[in-house]
């Protein structure tokens, strides 16, 4: 299936549609979105836990490494251009992933990121003999971001669920 790329993902050489950070939350499809988007930054203006930054070409990309989201529709109140849509539900389709990179899987017990997680998605799985593995319960998690920081490995990445497969994770863990 070929996906629709907007002018400006032309323009920047992203011909695939991708992106390389997330929108705000409740931003439309990231065609529409860069359409309607005005780069006014009454969003990032808005937004409470200061997490929303200029990003390529201008538009308001979220920055993890500044904090989380707390969904607080700061952002989609003040986007008066339509590029935020309450219609848009849930809130953004991102999703945390551990990565090879995590402590745990290298026998380094961490557990950084479930303390830090209010929605309590990340759970560790015990093991005999070895570490606990974390494993995040994709249901649960809202992507909001506060397991990123934290992470003093930067295992953690927040994905789109369009284009992340949850068998990896377990692979990983059942693989150990």
């Amino acid at each position: 299936m070929i996906k629709a790329v907007s002018r400006a993902q032309f323009i920047r050489g992203d011909v695939l549609g991708n992106r390389s950070q997330p929108r705000p939350p409740w931003a439309r499809s990231e065609q529409l979105f860069t359409e309607l988007c005005t780069r006014c930054d009454a969003c990032i203006k808005a937004c409470a836990e200061k997490i929303l930054v200029r990003g390529q070409g201008g538009f308001p990309q979220v920055d993890f490494m500044r904090g989380e989201c707390t969904f607080c529709q700061a952002c989609l109140t003040a986007c008066q251009e339509g590029a935020l849509s309450a219609d848009t539900s849930p809130a953004w389709l991102l999703k945390a992933v551990i990565e090879d990179t995590c402590l745990a899987y290298r026998g380094v017990a961490c557990m950084t990121c479930a303390e830090q997680c209010e929605m309590e998605a990340i759970h560790f799985q015990p093991r005999i003999g070895g570490v606990p593995f974390p494993i995040i319960d994709m249901d649960s998690c809202t992507g909001c971001g506060a397991c990123y920081k934290p992470c003093p490995n930067r295992a953690i990445r927040l994905l789109d669920t369009d284009t992340y497969n949850p068998e990896l994770q377990l692979q990983k863990v059942e693989a150990s």
